[in-house]
């Protein structure tokens, strides 16, 4: 569009989007796409709900906004205390924000004053995996081990407070998997780490990769003998997308330190994101100093938890969670069908409805030298309807295309198999 006045994140030619009902967007010329990705997996519970539009009008008309220095909200009191009783969080205290990316630059800053609440201001590191992707922002990218959005602005990041660890290896143990942790942590120095921050599910930079049963239940126990905070990362993975309230627990029950959420809170309808902090975390901060030394404009904006409020609602309602894991059975088998008849599909893995293909080359088996599969593959589903969330990268920064696939939870039978449908033909069109 050239005489636009937006500034566009690339130079594609972007359509116009109208209108959203349950799995479809429409665009202005009238063209339908199946919303294969939820956008960034944000839509989980599907495009024109009314009742959410309806509790977003409610709020801006009784209270639009108050600043969180100065005023809580009866809307905030609910949603804090019914999320946290979703999640099975009891204890836990809700600090609500706009986005993943804030949310994780909170969890980082609140892992460092906890620590310095303790008296150990040496702990400033925070250990996080290769590869991964936590945000947009300065500090979450920093934290984020994904080359291709990270490189240009390393110059601007403090590289030795974020120690890597290697990502999940299938061929390990959750439990040997988990405690190559600790080498980690004793080549950065014990003392120094503050916290060690994870995606139970990676989504964005090795698509819906996750580590064998035990991996978080022993990454806790390492976490907690060395003082280290286990936070976990649950942006995308989070609010039943991977067929549990938390997929951190899908191996086994597990409480994280802190668990970051955002993406599903509030389905797409506004911005909202946040953390839970365990007891302790909230009891140290706010019995040292008094305050959490953080905060946004927008924390906790009335209209945005009262849209979380409303999607939750429609979540425990809807039994979306288990929504998803019969969905995501049901799609996961297909993608294994297609896998068995592309060469060029060589896994297809994921939880729930947070699920993915690795692509790489028939004849070794081994990712493509050269990126771009990905991208070829979601082109060729886009012209058949389709919307996808294609990656590469994954193995080095440049090598390693995959394709994420993560509808809305809401998604029937037959549309599970269009999406399928629709799939097979970009695989065998991108070839």
């Amino acid at each position: 569009m050239t005489d636009s006045s937006v500034f566009y994140r690339s130079r594609k030619s972007y359509p116009v989007a109208v209108r959203g009902e349950g799995v479809y967007l429409y665009d202005a010329d009238g063209r339908r796409y199946l919303d294969g990705s939820s956008g960034a997996l944000v839509a989980n519970i599907g495009h024109g709900r009314a009742e959410v539009a309806d509790a977003l009008a409610r709020q801006a008309r009784e209270l639009p906004f108050v600043h969180g220095s100065q005023f809580s909200s009866p809307v905030l009191e609910e949603y804090a205390a019914r999320l946290l009783a979703f999640l099975g969080l009891p204890g836990f205290r809700f600090w609500g924000v706009s986005g993943g990316s804030e949310a994780n630059e909170s969890a980082i800053k609140l892992a460092r004053q906890y620590h310095l609440e303790r008296g150990e201001p040496g702990r400033y590191r925070v250990v996080t995996r290769v590869p991964s992707y936590h945000g947009a922002s300065l500090g979450a990218l920093a934290a984020s081990g994904m080359g291709a959005r990270r490189a240009i602005y390393s110059p601007l990041m403090n590289e030795a407070a974020w120690p890597k660890l290697p990502k999940p290896d299938p061929t390990l143990s959750g439990e040997a998997d988990a405690e190559r942790l600790r080498a980690v942590l004793e080549e950065a120095g014990p003392g120094t780490v503050a916290a060690f921050l994870c995606e139970p599910v990676v989504g964005a930079s090795d698509a819906a990769l996750a580590p064998n049963p035990g991996y978080h239940a022993r990454i806790a126990e390492i976490c907690r003998e060395y003082g280290v905070l286990f936070v976990a990362d649950e942006v995308m993975s989070g609010m039943g997308r991977c067929g549990a309230p938390l997929a951190v627990r899908l191996g086994g029950e597990v409480t994280p330190d802190i668990v970051v959420l955002g993406k599903g809170l509030a389905a797409g309808y506004a911005p909202l994101a946040g953390l839970a902090a365990s007891a302790e975390v909230y009891g140290t901060v706010m019995n040292g100093s008094g305050a959490f030394k953080h905060g946004f404009t927008y924390a906790g904006h009335p209209v945005s938890v009262a849209a979380g409020l409303s999607v939750l609602e429609i979540v425990e309602r809807e039994r979306l969670p288990e929504r998803a894991r019969e969905q995501g059975g049901r799609l996961l088998a297909g993608l294994r069908e297609l896998k068995a008849k592309h060469p060029g599909v060589l896994e297809a893995r994921g939880h729930g409805l947070l699920l993915g293909l690795a692509l790489g080359d028939p004849a070794t088996g081994q990712a493509y030298e050269t990126p771009g599969a990905a991208d070829r593959v979601a082109r060729a589903a886009w012209e058949r309807g389709l919307i996808t969330y294609p990656g590469t990268g994954a193995l080095d920064g440049t090598r390693g295309d995959h394709l994420l696939l993560g509808p809305p939870l809401s998604i029937s039978d037959a549309e599970v198999d269009e999406l399928l449908a629709a799939l097979d033909g970009a695989l065998g069109a991108a070839g």
